[in-house]
C-alpha cells in the first residue's frame, strides 16, 4: 500500500512537512478548521478535509474526526506536527490502534517524557545533573512547604505540556499561591491537566537543548545543540546552531545525556533534550524532554544538511536510520510574529495586504502565509520562521540583518524590527546575553517607533475601486479535493468595516473610561465587579488571544460602572469590556 500522511497540523509547519513528502512521493492529506478554509497548507495538500470550527477542540484537538478523515481520506500515516495534539500519547495510542503509523515516538515514551516529574526521575537515575526542584506535582499548601526547602527565585511549570504554557517565575514567597493558581488554570486550558511543579530559577542560564533522533533498531544519534536562550514570557524568540557558550567538552556532556536519557525512555523518533547552562560555571541541568520536532529544528538542518521530517518519516516506516553529524558554520532562526514589538508584543491578527521575502544565498523561510492571505486571531501568532548560514557566528549574523532588512510584510504588525534591534545588541554580539534578558532590556528601554514611521493602515472593504462588479474567488472542498470557483453578487464574502481601535486597551469618553479589547479574543477571567473601585494599572480582565494570556488593564482609577462581558465571552477589536468612572479620565 502506498505511503498516504496526513498533517494534524497547521500553518507553517504543516506546510513544511507536505514539502518534504512531496520531495519523497508521498501523497499528503490536509485537515483545517473553519478559520484556515483558505490557509496555504490546504492549498498544497493533494487533499484537504475540513474538521469543525475554528475552536481547537472542535477541529485541531477532535481526535475522533482526525481519525475520521484519515479513515475517509486513505491516509497510512499521521504527522502531528507541533503543539497541538504533537505531545498527546493518547492520540498517539488512537492512531496506533486505528491501524495508522504515527509520525513520532511510540505513547510509552511520550507518556513517560510528557510527565516533567517523571522525566525528572529518569534524568536522575542515568546520572543527569537535574535542577533542584519537587519529584511530584504539588498544589498551593505543598509548595509553600517545598519552596522554603528549593528556595527563591523559583519556577512554575506545568507538568504536562511545554512552550512556556503555565510557567511562572517567583521571587517572593507572597507570590507563590497566585502564580500556582496561575499556572495550574493555563496548564489546564491548554494540556487538559492542571498539574504543576517547582524548580529552582538558575539565573543568568542559558537555554541549550541537544537533537536527538532514534530508530527502532538501536540507534540513537546526536545531531548537536541549539541556543534558544533570547526569550520573553518562556517563549522562544531566536534560536541558533550550534551554541555559542558550548565547547567540544560540553558538547560531548550533554549529547551523552541526551542518549542515556533516550536509552532509559525507549525512546523513537526525533526528540528534544533540554538542558539550562549557567553562565557562572558552564554546569548544566537537565530540564525536560520534547517528544516532538522542534519549532526551531530548522537551524538543526541548516548545519547538519539534513531532513529532519525525511529522517521521522524513515524512522516511521521502520528503516534503520543511523546519522553520524557533522555541524558546519553557524546557523540562526528568528521567529516571526503577528504581534506589534511597539505595543507590548500585543497581537496583531488580519489580512497580509504585501507580503515580499528575503532572498539570497543561504537564506530560508519557512512560513504558512503570503500575500493575500490571513493570519487567523484563533491561534498562535507566529507566521513565519526565517533562517540563514553562515561560516561563522558573525557570518550568519550579518545575514540575517540583511535578511531582516529585505523582508517586507504590510497589513500586520510583525516583530521584525525587535529582531533587527536584537541582533544589533552587544549582548547578542558576545553571547552575554541570559534567558530574562530581553525582558529586563525592554522593561528598561521600551522600543520606540522610528521617527515619522507611519501608522499601519488596517484593510477595509470600503477602499475597493468602483467600476464594474468583479468576482469573489473561493474555493470549495469536493470529497477532499479543492475546487476554484468564482461568485458575483452583493452578497458575497467580504471583509467587515474593522472597530475603532482602542490605545492599549483602553479609550476615553466624556464620562470616563472605556476599557476596550486591544484584540479578537476570549474572556478568561474578570477580575472587577461594578460598584468597585480600581486604581491605575489594575487588571480589568484576563485576555486570551493567539495562545497568550493578556492582562487588560485600566488606565485611570476610578468605580467601576458597568462590566459588559463575562467569562467566556468572545470579544472583538475595540469592543467594551469595562466602563470606569474616574476624574481624572474626565479631566
Amino acid at each position: 500500500m502506498q505511503t498516504r500522511v496526513l498533517v494534524a497540523n497547521r500553518g507553517e509547519i504543516a506546510v513544511r512537512v507536505i514539502r518534504t513528502c512531496r520531495e519523497m512521493g508521498i501523497p499528503t492529506v490536509a485537515v483545517y478548521s473553519d478559520a484556515d478554509r483558505d490557509a496555504l497548507h490546504v492549498e498544497m495538500a493533494d487533499q484537504a478535509h475540513r474538521l469543525g470550527s475554528a475552536v481547537p477542540a472542535e477541529s485541531y484537538l477532535n481526535v475522533a474526526r482526525i481519525l475520521e478523515v484519515a479513515d475517509r481520506a486513505r491516509a497510512t500515516a499521521i504527522h502531528p506536527g507541533y503543539g497541538f495534539l504533537a505531545e498527546n500519547a493518547d492520540f498517539a495510542a488512537a492512531v496506533a490502534k486505528a491501524g495508522i503509523r504515527f509520525i513520532g515516538p511510540p505513547p510509552g515514551a511520550m507518556t513517560m517524557m510528557g510527565d516533567k516529574s517523571a522525566a525528572r526521575r529518569v534524568a536522575e537515575q542515568v546520572g543527569a545533573p537535574i535542577v533542584p526542584g519537587t519529584r511530584d506535582p504539588v498544589g498551593a499548601e505543598e509548595a509553600q512547604r517545598e519552596a522554603e526547602r528549593i528556595g527563591y527565585p523559583l519556577v512554575v511549570k506545568a507538568a504536562f505540556g511545554g512552550g512556556g504554557k503555565g510557567m511562572r517565575m517567583v521571587r517572593r514567597a507572597e507570590e507563590l499561591a497566585a502564580a500556582v493558581e496561575r499556572s495550574a488554570r493555563e496548564a489546564r486550558a491548554y494540556f487538559g491537566r492542571p498539574e504543576v511543579y517547582l524548580e529552582r530559577y538558575i539565573e543568568r542560564a542559558h537555554h541549550v537543548e541537544a537533537q536527538i533522533l532514534a530508530d527502532g533498531h538501536g540507534n540513537i544519534s546526536f545531531l548537536g545543540e541549539r541556543d534558544c536562550t533570547l526569550q520573553r514570557r518562556y517563549q522562544k524568540l531566536v534560536e541558533e546552531s550550534p551554541s555559542p557558550v558550548v565547547d567540544a567538552g560540553l558538547r560531548d556532556r550533554i549529547g551523552e545525556a541526551a542518549i542515556s536519557i533516550a536509552e532509559a525512555s525507549e525512546y523513537r523518533n526525533a526528540g528534544t533534550v533540554e538542558f539550562l547552562v549557567d553562565s557562572r560555571d558552564h554546569s548544566f541541568y537537565f530540564m525536560e524532554v520534547n517528544t516532538r520536532l522542534q519549532v526551531e529544528h530548522p537551524v538543526t538542518e541548516m548545519v547538519t544538511g539534513l531532513d529532519l521530517v525525511r529522517l521521522q518519516i524513515l524512522v516511521a516506516l521502520g528503516e534503520e536510520v543511523r546519522v553520524d553529524a557533522e555541524p558546519r558554520g553557524h546557523s540562526i532562526e528568528c521567529r516571526l510574529n503577528a504581534e506589534d514589538p511597539y505595543r507590548d508584543f500585543l497581537p496583531g491578527p488580519g489580512l497580509i495586504t504585501r507580503f515580499r521575502p528575503p532572498g539570497g544565498p543561504f537564506v530560508r523561510l519557512d512560513s504558512g502565509v503570503e500575500e493575500g492571505r490571513r493570519v487567523a486571531g484563533d491561534y498562535d501568532s507566529l507566521f513565519a520562521k526565517l533562517i540563514v548560514w553562515g561560516e561563522n557566528r558573525e557570518a550568519a549574523r550579518a545575514r540575517m540583518l540583511r535578511a531582516l532588512g529585505e523582508f517586507e510584510v504590510e497589513g500586520i504588525p510583525t516583530t521584525i524590527p525587535f529582531h533587527r534591534w536584537v541582533l544589533e545588541t552587544e549582548e547578542f554580539r558576545n553571547a552575554t546575553a541570559h534567558t530574562k534578558w530581553v525582558e529586563s532590556a525592554l522593561e528598561a528601554d521600551p522600543l520606540e517607533p522610528p521617527e515619522g514611521a507611519a501608522v499601519r493602515a488596517r484593510t477595509s472593504s470600503a477602499g475597493a475601486t468602483a467600476g464594474a462588479p468583479k468576482p469573489v474567488r473561493l474555493t470549495v472542498e469536493v470529497d477532499g479535493h479543492r475546487v476554484p470557483v468564482s461568485v458575483w453578487g452583493e452578497d458575497v464574502r467580504t471583509a467587515p468595516p474593522p472597530p475603532a481601535r482602542a490605545g492599549h486597551g483602553a479609550a476615553g469618553t466624556g464620562s470616563g473610561e472605556v476599557v476596550a479589547a486591544p484584540m479578537q479574543g476570549t474572556i478568561l477571567q474578570v477580575m472587577v465587579e461594578e460598584g468597585g473601585t480600581v486604581a491605575a494599572g489594575d487588571t480589568v480582565c484576563i485576555l486570551e488571544a493567539m495562545k497568550m494570556e493578556n492582562h487588560i488593564a485600566a488606565r485611570h482609577g476610578g468605580t467601576v460602572a458597568e462590566v459588559k462581558v463575562k467569562k467566556g465571552d468572545v470579544v472583538d477589536t475595540g469592543q467594551p469590556l469595562a466602563i470606569i468612572d474616574s476624574a481624572e479620565a474626565n479631566a
